[in-house]
């Protein structure tokens, strides 16, 4: 029977999909295996009831260059009770590629480790998908489709903040990114927001809503008494997924709540949230600036690669080939910065149960403290002006909220004698 090798994609779509399965496949194609291309990830894969496309040389230079996955996706994750080695062994399969982030990576090497007790002799080698860079991939290299998505934010980013410039109003912005702040951090810096809101600047106190917004209203008071009337913030996703059940609950928005009581944040429209209490403040402080909420997600998702993204899958779909001739398998594919090819072995990087835990910003970086000294927000230098606008600026006061150091260039923890 002829030799197989088998992609499947899961969880969230992002640019580059389909240069990666488009890559794999005139590699392996060149070297006479079967390509099979798996529709909805790991769903069906162990139910008898795969829907599965073989893919040849035309179909695979047809995706290129397009954007979302020609392979459908799906979030499933399947327990260890469920997983079977029938379709491996049935297909011949002899590698089993897997496009996906740290989820579908996770599941991967659980597989891979199950069908070795079944004595299945396979390769598993994963690929590095998300818009959220999240995976802690070596020289700081970034997930494919990031750079493609903060691409289209920015573009979106920029039209939005000649809006606020043209309106004299406010945007809020919320950018996906899951537990992680790369994507609205970056899009923030590109598009010189006078104010960006990640989990992680909340390194040194607990994050709540209520802080969240007083930053948001530290940088409208700011650009108020600088005689600017206009502006844009942009908050990650990432600090609904860190915020405590209550302080959701409690907000004074409606939700829908899941089987465990926990609010399904899926169904509502962050930015909605923090735009609507951002204005009930205002209301109650006596300060008219009006603010809309944007939503920016899913628009990111599927556009077409940038060429550095178009650049770093095919090399990333090359790297497969390579790394499977070598022999590797319960592995990552990456690249470094001198464009060397390198696997990244899973047992290396996760946690005890398995799971690789996501790379977060790094807000001690140079750069990352370069953007966060300029941002435009309320310090103690402000007090004076802003008491015309506010009775208590201290309470807006960016670095106290977060309770970093009182320095522009240097931002550490703030110590409990200058709180």
């Amino acid at each position: 029977m002829q030799e197989s090798i088998v992609l499947l994609c899961a969880g969230g779509p992002a640019p580059g999909i389909n240069t990666v399965v488009s890559t794999i496949a005139k590699v392996f194609l060149k070297d006479g295996y079967r390509v099979i291309g798996l529709h909805d990830g790991y769903q069906n894969l162990f139910n008898g009831q795969a829907e599965t496309v073989d893919i040849d040389f035309h179909y695979a230079d047809r995706i290129f260059s397009r954007g979302g996955s020609n392979l459908r996706m799906s979030r499933h994750k399947p327990k260890d009770h469920e997983f079977s080695a029938e379709f491996f062994i049935e297909n011949n399969v002899k590698l089993l590629v897997t496009i996906g982030g740290d989820d579908t990576a996770s599941t991967s090497n659980r597989l891979a480790k199950f069908l070795e007790t079944k004595n299945v002799s396979i390769q598993n080698i994963h690929v590095p998908k998300t818009i959220d860079n999240d995976l802690p991939l070596p020289d700081m290299m970034p997930t494919f489709g990031f750079n493609s998505a903060k691409d289209a934010g920015v573009y979106i980013g920029n039209t939005i903040y000649e809006d606020s410039r043209t309106s004299g109003n406010w945007f809020v912005i919320a950018s996906m990114g899951r537990s992680a702040g790369h994507l609205a951090f970056e899009i923030g810096a590109s598009c010189h927001f006078p104010l960006i809101v990640i989990p992680e600047m909340f390194n040194k106190t607990k994050i709540t809503l209520a802080k969240v917004i007083d930053l948001i209203i530290s940088s409208m008071i700011k650009r108020k008494i600088e005689g600017i009337d206009y502006g844009a913030v942009i908050v990650s996703e990432g600090i609904f997924h860190v915020l405590e059940d209550e302080d959701i609950k409690n907000c004074g928005i409606t939700f829908t709540y899941d089987a465990h009581g926990h609010p399904e944040l899926g169904n509502v429209s962050k930015a909605h949230i923090i735009n609507v209490l951002v204005q009930k403040e205002l209301k109650e402080l006596g300060i008219k600036i009006k603010s809309r909420p944007v939503e920016m997600g899913y628009e990111l998702r599927c556009c077409r690669p940038v060429a550095y993204d178009l650049t770093l899958c095919t090399m990333l779909g090359m790297g497969v080939k390579k790394l499977f001739e070598q022999g590797a398998k319960n592995c990552i594919v990456s690249t470094t910065r001198d464009a060397k090819i390198i696997p990244v072995y899973m047992k290396d990087i996760e946690d005890e149960n398995g799971k690789i835990p996501p790379r977060l910003v790094d807000v001690d970086t140079e750069f990352a403290r370069l953007i966060l000294s300029d941002l435009h927000v309320l310090t103690e230098r402000d007090y004076e002006r802003a008491r015309e606008v506010i009775p208590i600026p201290e309470s807006y006061d960016f670095y106290r909220l977060l309770e970093w150091d009182y320095s522009s260039t240097e931002l550490r923890p703030m110590s409990r004698k200058e709180d």
